[in-house]
């Protein structure tokens, strides 16, 4: 849905900086939160301007993971696929046996871990479809970015893994996803 937005977002390498509906600190645009108070398990509406990318990971999280090819449409597939790398990565942490808290210990852990792979890094497992960041300032912006992204998506995602009103177990819906390797590629 973001590829078509009018208003091209900034670009490092070719990877997209979109804006985000966070409360975490960093350099993305923050969204408006949505008109009406939603639980933290749900999401805005599509056409709602408080809808991000980060939603639209989640939202089609489980269906790509069956696949093995994506075509980049534009920019915003791009995070598209880094969000579902990561989520992927997030949901093998939770183990069945988690309560919420064990579960959002680990998680975080991995989000505010600095230490990850951007694009142009030699660990970076997708550097044929992403370029490189021009210069160190460029690298250093995109790491902030990224981290932000991490960390957003992380909450949203143990919000949706263990709903409220849940037994205190995760959801056996989103951890039988842990096996599935999209494009057969992991963070």
């Amino acid at each position: 849905m973001f590829n078509e937005d009018p208003n091209p977002p900034r670009l490092i390498g070719n990877f997209p900086l979109l804006p985000l509906r966070t409360k975490t600190r960093g350099p993305a645009y923050t969204l408006p939160p949505p008109s009406e108070p939603l639980a933290a398990s749900e999401s805005p509406d599509p056409d709602s301007d408080s809808y991000d990318i980060l939603d639209e990971v989640l939202s089609l999280f489980r269906a790509n993971t069956f696949f093995r090819n994506f075509e980049i449409q534009g920019p915003a597939d791009r995070l598209l696929i880094y969000g579902i790398l990561y989520t992927s990565e997030v949901l093998s942490k939770i183990r069945p046996s988690h309560g919420v808290r064990e579960a959002q210990k680990e998680v975080m852990n991995t989000a505010l871990d600095l230490n990850f792979s951007i694009p142009g890094d030699p660990g970076f497992p997708l550097n044929q479809m992403y370029e490189p960041p021009r210069d160190r300032q460029d690298a250093e912006q995109l790491r902030q970015y990224l981290s932000q992204v991490r960390q957003e998506l992380a909450s949203r995602l143990l919000a949706r893994v263990y709903e409220e009103g849940g037994d205190g177990k995760p959801s056996k819906w989103w951890l039988s996803f842990t096996k599935r390797k999209f494009m057969g590629k992991s963070l």
